[in-house]
């Protein structure tokens, strides 16, 4: 079978990618310990500058997704193994060796686990909170299928910022999503999480590139702020695969477009926007988090 041909990188998405000891030392750490940094397994060109700053993203419940989305290149299995019992202290070992300040914790989806994997979630959260009281905690989380009971048991274990990604604007995302997941749905859920944490930061994020219109982009984007999103990131959507199970780009969006994008959000109220073409959900996390609480969302 032939795959399908990759579309050429406009000159602003050609960067190098990170590399040297450092990145090598705690890709080491990782591995040995069993955990996932997205900062690091995604090869993210960001990644000097948001370890420098010290803030990492891992992804807990294992490296193995219950859900098929067509964006995404974390593989999928219907049945994953368990998550592990250590990971809750590796983590928190982790974090403080490598003495993050800002940490955010992105998960799979366990749609086999009779909580989703939420009680593995708190379980995390609460032990990087024990071990490094001062380092914040992030969480992007599932959408648990809309139950409310994982999102309570998540925000009770103390994560400093909350949030869940809207991904694509409303069109499009029944063909990039896996069919468990849904606009409507993610929009539930971040409307739940502003009604269950009235004072925490709440974030949310969109690819770009999809085939989506200006317009499409601007009702998504007044969907956020109607759910009480206050942080936001737009970054450039990159094909993970050449192959079919994976979306092509439609169209690379210009930085001097990403640009416009940032000022309409502004211009409705977000406290704090990140919109470039390798922005990803967790980046400059604390910048935003400081940003937040300056614009008066954290009291």
């Amino acid at each position: 079978m032939t795959r399908p041909a990759r579309t050429p990188l406009p000159p602003w998405l050609k960067v190098p990618l990170p590399s040297g000891p450092a990145v090598a030392r705690i890709r080491a750490v990782c591995q040995d310990r069993g955990l996932h940094t997205v900062c690091a397994s995604a090869k993210c060109p960001n990644l000097g500058e948001c370890w420098g700053a010290g803030t990492a993203t891992f992804m807990i419940l294992g490296g193995l997704c219950t859900r098929t989305c067509r964006f995404c290149a974390v593989a999928s299995m219907a049945r994953p193994p368990a998550p592990s019992p250590q990971e809750p202290d590796n983590l928190a070992r982790t974090v403080t060796e490598m003495n993050l300040r800002y940490a955010v914790l992105t998960t799979v989806c366990r749609d086999d686990l009779p909580d989703q994997g939420s009680g593995h979630i708190a379980a995390c959260v609460a032990a990087v909170k024990r071990k490094t009281p001062k380092t914040l905690l992030e969480i992007l989380l599932q959408d648990f299928r809309g139950e409310g009971t994982p999102l309570k048991t998540i925000l009770a274990s103390g994560p400093d910022v909350i949030g869940h990604n809207l991904e694509t604007v409303e069109r499009i995302s029944s063909r990039a999503r896996d069919p468990r997941s849904g606009y409507r749905l993610s929009l539930s859920v971040l409307a739940a999480l502003r009604r269950l944490a009235p004072k925490k930061p709440l974030k949310s994020s969109l690819m770009l590139g999809l085939g989506e219109t200006d317009e499409e982009i601007t009702a998504a984007l007044r969907d956020l702020r109607d759910c009480g999103v206050d942080l936001l990131t737009l970054g450039q959507y990159l094909r993970p695969t050449g192959t079919q199970r994976h979306l092509a780009v439609a169209r690379f969006v210009t930085p001097g477009e990403f640009d416009h994008y940032a000022q309409t959000a502004r211009g409705m109220g977000f406290a704090h926007v990140s919109s470039g073409p390798f922005v990803r959900s967790s980046y400059k996390a604390a910048e935003a988090f400081a940003q937040s609480i300056l614009n008066g969302t954290q009291k």
